[in-house]
């Protein structure tokens, strides 16, 4: 089985295994890119050269170097002007499944998921030479950083993703509002990029026409701005719109209200399922009309649903 599908989450528990995961997925990804539509896609440097006496030593290749004593420079297919703008919602929902049922279920919580995502992403920006921000969000804006595509920056990135992870036994209440927070992030955008969001969409626009309104007038922004705009709706499938429970009663809390119900699963599935699935499709026809991404981003699944699309929206910029 592919590695990017059994990411253990006690992993993410330990300081430092973030970035090895990201650059495991990425790995395994580009392992697999010779049986995918980007066959011939360099992710990497096509090929080598001599070194020309008084250059940069940035791109020479010291293992070359290591073993021949001579001195050769990686020459890059890709080298673009690329900004990609990644931005999270780190609502309190996004915590679900909390620690207990992720281990008994075996998959990430929506945090721990959409983290390595934006990480194997970033790895791939580093190894495209393209620059990278991260941005993230709840009911305000917790961290906007600016784009730059230095190691050190990666560094300071991958950091404060950890840094969101250790979150996972707050208790702290969160909500999302996540039309605000984009109109604030696209007014910092000031260049032409990719604008890659995350998010389980759970804010207090769903159901809320007006409120739905607004969410969708952020994205808006953004694409009047000329950016583009890839929108990774984070999901547990099976649980948040299947509603797939045993038969038996459930305390169901909200994790950004603590507001509790009892119920029989059985008794509201049919009714809830058809709602949920009305939002799912009035959301797809409103990024439809807004020439905005829309991709489903299913936690009980691996990465390839989300580099996939990245590297398919990359290609069409360039």
């Amino acid at each position: 089985m592919p590695f990017e599908n059994i990411i253990d989450p006690s992993l993410l528990a330990q300081t430092g295994t973030l970035e090895i995961l990201a650059k495991q997925v990425v790995e395994g990804f580009i392992i697999g890119l010779h049986k995918s539509p980007f066959h011939g896609f360099s992710v990497e440097f096509a090929e080598h050269r001599l070194y020309n006496q008084g250059e940069s030593l940035r791109n020479m290749d010291w293992k070359v170097f290591a073993r021949s004593e001579k001195m050769f420079v990686k020459k890059y297919e890709e080298e673009t002007n690329l900004r990609c703008h990644l931005v999270m919602d780190v609502s309190t929902s996004m915590f679900y499944p909390d620690e207990a049922e992720s281990y008994k279920r075996n998959i990430l919580s929506k945090i721990q998921f959409s983290s390595v995502a934006v990480a194997a992403i970033i790895e791939l920006l580093k190894k495209q030479r393209d620059a990278f921000a991260l941005h993230l969000f709840s009911d305000e804006i917790e961290l906007n950083t600016t784009v730059r595509s230095t190691t050190q920056h990666h560094r300071l990135l991958i950091s404060h993703l950890e840094n969101l992870l250790a979150r996972e036994k707050e208790n702290q209440k969160r909500k999302t509002s996540a039309a605000d927070a984009i109109h604030l992030i696209a007014e910092t955008i000031h260049r032409r990029s990719l604008v890659i969001i995350f998010t389980d969409m759970l804010d207090d626009a769903i159901g809320d026409d007006e409120r739905m309104e607004k969410l969708f007038a952020s994205l808006q922004h953004l694409r009047y701005n000329k950016h583009e705009v890839i929108l990774f709706y984070v999901v547990d499938r099976k649980k948040e719109i299947e509603f797939e429970f045993e038969n038996r009663p459930y305390q169901f809390i909200d994790l950004e209200t603590g507001e509790k119900i009892k119920l029989q699963p059985s008794e509201i599935k049919k009714n809830y399922s058809e709602r949920m699935h009305q939002i799912e499709n009035e959301i797809k026809l409103r990024c439809g009309q807004n020439r905005i991404d829309l991709i489903e981003a299913d936690i009980n699944k691996g990465f390839k649903q989300i580099l996939n699309p990245y590297l398919l929206k990359r290609t069409r910029m360039m």
